[in-house]
């Protein structure tokens, strides 16, 4: 059997109501391709209220429509891009989604059973989706951190996604949380946001970073002994901002310098480290936008984006095998 290795980019983040239809996101995805990404991880969100609450509506005021996925899906396929969909619950009180969830006395079993049956029908809804769409992944949860101890009920929407969609499923961890997940074996991939620090501060060497790496690698390596299942980093990268590979989850630090070195040292220290692993299934960066700035712009730019940069550069050596500029 063939390796897995996934050449991918998360797409589509942030994008609210009409937008992955606009002519902005479809040149926005030619240029992805460009890359020599092979994948998108197509993630979007809806809100339930507080990180308390034990419903999830849909907002049909902000979040993406289905008839937005499909058009973002065609797009992709005609570009001969493979789609993992990402449906993701955010928290609107601000609050990150890893701590949804309830107080762990046994009172608090109603809340859970009827959180988690809203997020089944949520979760259901575009696992069909996926399935007509002919996505090649589906991801059944990202960061939900304190709800991963709910064992029983993961197996449960687990079991029930399958029931309507044939394809690969994957759920993606946070970093450094993975080891709790014990249901893993329930999934075909495990997928992490491997938001490592991989840098002490500003002006890492490269080959610093490496060695950071390798010793985040063993935990991947006891990790998939236990399952036998790839490893996929369904999100990974830092910001163009000094510092940053010693933070690479950050976004609230504005007024960081830019730093393009940085950033592309922390993507080729990480694609060294583990492309020839043969139980490492691939990438998915953090991330590619559906209106991306102008490219004169790309010096400037503090973001998670790589378009003009000079990770863009790595990217395509090792995407694509061929090294050189842009």
């Amino acid at each position: 059997m063939d390796r897995l290795l996934i050449k991918g980019m998360t797409y589509g983040w942030g994008a609210s109501r009409g937008e992955y239809r606009t002519e902005s996101a479809k040149d926005s995805l030619e240029q992805l391709r460009e890359t020599g990404s092979e994948w998108i991880a197509l993630s979007f969100w809806t809100w339930q209220d507080t990180v308390y609450s034990t419903e999830i509506p849909f907002d049909y005021g902000y979040t993406v429509t289905d008839r937005d996925i499909a058009a973002a899906v065609a797009n992709a396929k005609e570009l001969g891009l493979k789609v993992c969909l990402k449906p993701v619950v955010n928290s609107r009180d601000g609050i990150w989604r890893a701590h949804i969830g309830f107080p762990p006395e046994e009172g608090s079993r109603p809340y859970w059973d009827k959180w988690f049956k809203s997020y089944e029908q949520f979760l259901v809804h575009y696992a069909e989706l996926a399935q007509e769409l002919g996505c090649e992944m589906f991801c059944v949860g990202c960061e939900m951190v304190k709800s991963e101890a709910q064992e029983a009920h993961w197996r449960a929407v687990i079991a029930r996604v399958r029931e309507v969609y044939q394809g690969p499923l994957i759920y993606n961890a946070n970093h450094g949380s993975e080891e709790g997940v014990r249901w893993f074996d329930a999934v075909d991939l495990i997928g992490t946001s491997a938001y490592y620090p991989v840098a002490d501060g500003p002006g890492e060497t490269e080959d610093n970073m490496l060695m950071r790496w390798q010793a985040t690698k063993e935990r991947f390596v006891r990790l998939h002994e236990q399952f036998q299942k790839p490893i996929v980093f369904m999100e990974i990268g830092c910001r163009s901002a000094q510092g940053c590979a010693a933070m690479p989850w950050d976004f609230t630090h504005r007024d960081l310098p830019v730093d393009e070195t940085e950033q592309a040292r922390f993507y080729r220290s990480a694609l060294r480290a583990f492309w020839d692993e043969p139980w490492f299934g691939g990438f998915f960066w953090w991330d590619w936008s559906t209106k991306l700035y102008p490219a004169v712009e790309a010096s400037r730019d503090r973001g998670f984006d790589i378009y003009g940069k000079q990770a863009e550069v790595v990217l395509r050596e090792w995407y694509k095998g061929v090294p050189g500029a842009l």
